[in-house]
């Protein structure tokens, strides 16, 4: 009888100390997780919608402000950005790219000082309304696709340690990006010379301009003398393919005032003097810094996600929802 009780009460005991081991247990699987569930996964939107509605200030042409809903806003970037045949990912790509310029303007005031954003590409970036992109042959389509492209990536945008990026793009590269220091003289970590294949199709891939010798020593401001075969120099590279210096009847001439001041297309180019005059070809359309959008263009149709993408041009770098107010 004394042994029938006793396998009884410990039945009980172990019915009340085992649960609590086998929850241990289960804590401890979750808190170690395997090797297998700690591997990257690139990050995809798990909502269709941000936390919260924002809005933005839209620069228009007369200096007027405009304040109108992100994402309506980005509909008329992607429209106005890029060709309308361009796969669903390149647009995605952009679509964010385009979100976390606005959104970082507003944070540091931007290029206008009060975080507006205007229209001009040369400044800020491209932007048609609804209206504007159908009354110039645009498509029921192709808004409809840029919608999609928008809403598929709703809120998120790209940071680097915590902070919303300068997420620069252009049209195309020529086969290779460049690093921000190589133009504007800061070195920034997520902006670095990558490869940009596939590129071929751009409307700028190359492109050649003819300069007699007077038009180009003008354009320069420089005092050149005798035939334009004696002008030049040693040639300067970047990292990434463009030209850094040249001498020219020398003096050592930057690449990037070259293409400024002689209006080129971008500072991947060569130079070919003749008797009378300068030919020169270039590669590529753009300052050549971050996204190239026929480098997205190229990756999208090999089956890359606008995830893949972005993490290509901006390594580094986190995407993620925003939390710049509205």
């Amino acid at each position: 009888m004394k042994s029938m009780w006793r396998e009884i009460i410990m039945a009980l005991i172990m019915g009340m100390i085992l649960p609590g081991i086998t929850l241990n247990w289960a804590v401890e699987d979750r808190e170690n997780p395997t090797p297998a569930e700690t591997q990257f996964r690139p990050l995809e939107p798990q909502q269709t919608m941000p936390l919260k509605r924002m809005e933005m200030r839209l620069r228009r042409s007369d200096g007027s402000v405009e304040t109108m809903d992100l994402e309506e806003y980005l509909v008329g970037v992607v429209l106005a950005e890029l060709p309308s045949n361009f796969e669903l990912e390149a647009k995605k790509a952009q679509a964010v790219a385009a979100r976390t310029y606005v959104c970082r303007a507003m944070e540091t005031g931007g290029k206008h000082g009060d975080g507006s954003v205007c229209a001009e590409p040369a400044c800020c970036q491209a932007w048609f309304s609804e209206e504007e992109y159908l009354g110039m042959g645009g498509t029921q389509s192709a808004v409809g696709q840029a919608r999609r492209a928008v809403e598929g990536t709703c809120g998120y945008v790209l940071t680097y340690e915590g902070k919303l990026i300068e997420a620069t793009y252009f049209s195309c590269s020529g086969g290779l990006t460049e690093d921000a220091v190589a133009v504007w003289g800061s070195d920034v970590p997520y902006l670095r010379s990558v490869e940009s294949p596939g590129e071929e199709n751009a409307a700028h891939y190359t492109d050649t301009v003819y300069f007699t010798g007077e038009e180009f020593a003008n354009r320069l401001g420089l005092l050149l003398t005798g035939s334009p075969e004696i002008w030049f120099g040693q040639v300067n590279y970047t990292s990434g393919g463009g030209v850094d210096t040249v001498t020219i009847g020398g003096v050592a001439c930057a690449g990037t005032f070259l293409r400024s001041k002689l209006g080129l297309y971008s500072t991947v180019f060569t130079l070919k003097p003749d008797e009378k005059g300068v030919t020169i070809t270039t590669r590529g359309f753009g300052h050549r810094v971050g996204m190239s959008q026929y480098g997205a263009e190229a990756m999208a149709v090999s089956g890359s996600t606008y995830a893949e993408i972005l993490a290509h041009y901006y390594r580094g770098t986190t995407l993620e929802l925003t939390n710049v107010p509205g």
